[in-house]
Formats: C-alpha cells, structure tokens, sequence
C-alpha cells in the first residue's frame, strides 16, 4: 500500500503489515473471526507475484508455513481457536527445529467452537503451552489496528532475529475494529543469518542463534523432529545431545527476554493502585484508569504488549510501588496467574467471559468495590 493514512479493519491491516515486511508466503484455511487475513493475502499476494495456497485444514496451513521456511521463504498463516489448537504439533515442530514463522491467532470465545463471532482472550496459555515439552514462542498483543500493522512486521522481524516461530495475538473486537492508521513511507526489515558455514541447530554459546540456511542453496541440510546434533543428526539415545539443544532454544528468547518484551505505562508515577491489560481490554482500562483520576484515585495502567516472554521484571517492580493491581480480562484470569507469581501486593482478576468486549465502567466498579 501506499505511504499515507487508509482507513482499514484489524485483520485487513495485519496482512498489509505482512506484505510490507516481506511475507512472500500464505497458507491457510478459513475459519471466524480471521477469514479476512486470507482473503486479503489471496488477494494481493498473488498481485505481488507471491505465493498464496489454500490448504485443506490447519494441520496442512502450518506444515506448508514450516516448509515455505525451510524453502527461504518469509512465511505465515492465520487462525482462530480451533484451527490454533489443531495446529500445536506444528507448532511444537517449528520451535524444536527453530523455524521463523508467523502464526495471527485471532481469537473468540471459546472453548471448542464456542461463540465463533464473538470475542475472547482464552488463547494466552495455550500460545506458550499448548505444544508438549520445554518451548519458548514469541507472544504479541495489539490494542488498536494501527498496531495490528505494526505488530505483523514485528512478528516477522523477531521471527526472522530469533529463529523462534511468533504468535500475533489479536482478538475479535481488534480484528474487526475500523481505525485511520498512518502506512510509513519505510519500514525496518530484519533478514535471518543464511550462512552456510556454521552448523544450523548448534553454536558454542549455550544461549546461541544458530546460521539458517535454506533448502537449494547448497547447504547440506537435514531437518528432524527428534533430538538432533547441530548439524540436524537423530541422536535419540543421547542425553547430553538432548539437554543442550532444549536448554538453548529456551535460553535463547529467556536471556534476550528485557530486549524482546515491550510494555507501555499511563500514569504511573504516583500511582497508588494500578490496573495491568492487554489487547482490547487495555482500551477500556486505559479509559477507567482516567475515570477514575477525575475522581482523585491515583490509578495507573500497566499495557502488556508482548505476553510471552512474559515482561517479569517490569510486573515485578510495579508490584513494588502499588498497593493494589486489578487484571482485567476476557477469560477466567490466565495473566492474572502469572501476575501473582510475580508481586506481594493485593492481586485481584476481573474476568468475563460472555463474547463481549470489557466496558470501562466495570473496569471503574471493579476498583472503587474492592478498593
């Protein structure tokens, strides 16, 4: 798109963002509240003389992304909840084999099929959790379309940095959300180190990003599922092969966490109590937060804008400053639990989970009832 203000749904606006940033592949399938990330990249992909495929289902739409990878290709797919949880073994794959890709999880209410056209946020614990075994993934959380743009270029360059795959996750009421967003005449892109010289799944930091090369550039490649040496050798019965790689694919994103992790602070010097959101809801926090600094309250917010690495050490501090911190959210308290591991303070959780957005007002009735 050109440089310039356009007026643009969440969803529409994320693929914009992908094309920008250079995403040259898109598999897919169709599914509520996400479908129009498809039909955008069906779209214009093939305009570019890009690659697009419909896949027959979620399985296939992750394991195309996970080859186009390996082909060099700066690769992505889109999803809700269903089509999420059918994709975790690909998932799991790409994270053992240290594969940069993109998943837009845009989410609804569930759990199974759930309200397919209503919002919801129960996908927190099943981005970070939902593969068996140590992993680490990379977690985004945008509030408004102008960041639904941002946040896609932002997924691929932290993919590509990291060799790690990243979860856009946006929500229904943001997917379908209208705004004016401002399209920069440049953009920053980050390109993966494809040299050929070193091994592609080992480095001699423990905490390393190995070379990745791809497939037809003359690199003698394998590629496994199973534990593997750093030239990508099956060494199944060896421990120490197996203790080295999980350590260092979770050491890579945990040791870069306070470089990785980006939160945003609204009125929080002389904050007394404060309110910790992400995605959608933090717009309605964001609103309350200063409701209730009309009314004298010392209140502040605390916007998560990446949830996995979860930010510890910011959460950690404000619990040090506030007496009181309220987490409001579109499920039963999935941040909540991690926000209380973190802080000695009064912890309290505001959670709704009817397939409607949160309003202020009961962001403003949670602090003043309980405080």
């Amino acid at each position: 798109m050109k440089p310039g203000y356009h007026y643009l749904s969440g969803n529409e606006a994320a693929a914009e963002g992908a094309i920008a940033s250079g995403c040259d592949f898109y598999a897919g399938y169709p599914i509520t509240p996400s479908s129009e990330i498809m039909e955008r990249m069906a779209q214009r992909l093939p305009e570019l003389g890009r690659r697009f495929v419909q896949m027959e289902d979620e399985i296939g739409s992750i394991c195309a992304v996970i080859g186009a990878s390996w082909a060099g290709a700066r690769a992505m797919t889109a999803t809700s909840g269903p089509g999420f949880s059918l994709m975790m073994e690909g998932l799991g794959y790409a994270v053992f084999t240290e594969t940069p890709l993109v998943v837009m999880d845009i989410q609804r209410a569930g759990p199974c099929t759930g309200q397919a056209t209503r919002v919801g946020a129960g996908d927190i614990m099943q981005a970070k959790w939902g593969m068996h075994g140590d992993v680490q993934v990379i977690a985004l959380s945008p509030w408004s379309v102008q960041e639904m743009y941002e946040f896609s270029i932002d997924s691929f360059n932290l993919a590509e940095k990291y060799r790690v795959p990243v979860i856009l996750l946006g929500e229904e009421a943001v997917g379908h959300l209208r705004e004016r967003i401002s399209i920069p005449e440049k953009i920053q892109i980050v390109k993966r180190d494809r040299s050929k010289e070193g091994p592609p799944f080992g480095t001699e930091e423990p905490a390393g990003i190995p070379p990745m090369p791809a497939f037809g550039e003359g690199a003698r490649l394998l590629v496994t599922g199973s534990t593997h040496d750093p030239w990508g050798v099956r060494r199944t019965e060896d421990p120490e092969v197996h203790r080295k790689l999980v350590e260092r694919i979770n050491r890579k994103i945990l040791e870069r966490r306070e470089e990785i992790s980006r939160t945003e602070e609204h009125f929080l010097q002389d904050a007394e109590q404060a309110v910790i959101a992400y995605g959608f809801t933090a717009r309605s926090a964001l609103y309350a937060v200063k409701r209730l600094r009309e009314k004298g309250r010392k209140v502040g917010l605390l916007r998560l804008q990446t949830l996995w690495p979860f930010p510890e050490h910011v959460v950690s501090v404000l619990g040090k400053r506030v007496k009181r911190i309220l987490v409001p959210e579109m499920n039963l308290g999935q941040v909540l639990g991690e926000v209380r591991k973190l802080v000695h303070c009064q912890v309290e959780g505001y959670h709704q989970v009817n397939g409607e957005i949160i309003h202020p007002e009961a962001i403003v009735e949670a602090m003043e009832r309980r405080g």
